[in-house]
């Protein structure tokens, strides 16, 4: 049995060429980045013609605008040249014209200035007299408040006492000086007065009075009193006693206070509330005071 011979070639088995997974993978990839930056591209290529779009149309509608805008202007131009030509001013005239205007307007400026000036100065007077009329109220005020600490010091002198009606007296004095201090409170008229003995009334105040006995030992006195056409007599009362008595229309009495004896003669005062009648005319030889304000 003969064996054939094989050629190399028979024996050999042909080898697979196929490519490997992963570049068909690179492949795809590859070629999707490059469908994303042309859709990209050609979007914001879309939006710069866009926007060119828009700015063409703006200049266009500026210069419109301008032309619009020129064509105004030389109309005004025009119709400014042909008010000067109707009206016959030159040039030289209208600077004139406008140097006489700048200058009223210095002038006012001028004005103004002077003005405001006149008011800051009006202004500093009032406020200095202000401050010396406030000087002089605070003064005043001082004063009342010593006067009316002064008031005061004098009622916490003077007394107030029963009268001879049982009634509560008002303040009484028993001097001058006291007197005078009643009259400067001003609650009541003041009459004060100097008695002789007489057998004849004397005037004192809206009343009048007759002195009848003088007691220098015992500092009585008897007293007869005219008022209303009413004769009252007080007899034997005490220096410094107030004599009280009314008169007709008067809410509150009348008062006589006898602060000095003497040798047929009485000095003291008549207090009368304020709504007592003015004193009639005194007659000859008495000796009464008119009330302050009367």
């Amino acid at each position: 049995m003969s064996l054939t011979p094989q050629t190399p070639s028979e024996d050999r088995i042909p080898e697979s060429t196929a490519l490997p997974r992963w570049v068909s993978v690179l492949f795809v990839v590859a070629f999707v980045l490059v469908g994303c930056l042309l859709y990209a591209t050609y979007a914001q290529r879309q939006a710069l013609q866009k926007n060119q779009a828009d700015a063409a149309k703006r200049t266009q509608a500026l210069a419109e605008e301008l032309d619009k805008t020129n064509a105004r202007l030389a109309d005004l131009k025009g119709q400014t040249d042909v008010t000067s030509q109707k009206l016959g001013l030159t040039e030289d005239e209208l600077a004139r014209a406008r140097s006489l205007a700048a200058t009223a307007r210095k002038n006012q400026e001028q004005s103004d200035a002077q003005l405001r000036q006149q008011i800051g100065a009006v202004q500093a007077d009032t406020t200095t007299k202000f401050g010396q009329v406030n000087t002089q109220i605070t003064g005043t005020q001082t004063d009342l408040n010593t006067t009316k600490a002064d008031l005061e010091a004098t009622k916490g002198k003077l007394q107030s006492t029963i009268g001879d009606l049982g009634v509560q007296s008002g303040l009484i004095a028993k001097n001058h000086d006291e007197v005078e201090e009643l009259k400067r409170l001003g609650e009541r008229d003041i009459f004060e007065f100097t008695l002789a003995k007489a057998k004849k009334p004397q005037h004192v105040g809206p009343i009048q009075l007759t002195l009848r006995k003088a007691d220098t030992k015992h500092y009585r006195y008897t007293m007869d009193v005219l008022a209303d056409d009413k004769n009252i007599e007080k007899k034997d009362r005490n220096v410094d006693e107030p004599i009280q008595f009314y008169v007709h229309g008067a809410r509150a009495p009348y008062e006589i206070v006898v602060f000095d004896l003497g040798k047929d003669q009485a000095k003291g005062y008549l207090s009368t509330p304020k709504s007592a009648s003015a004193p009639p005319p005194s007659a000859p030889g008495a000796s009464s005071t008119t009330p302050p304000g009367h």
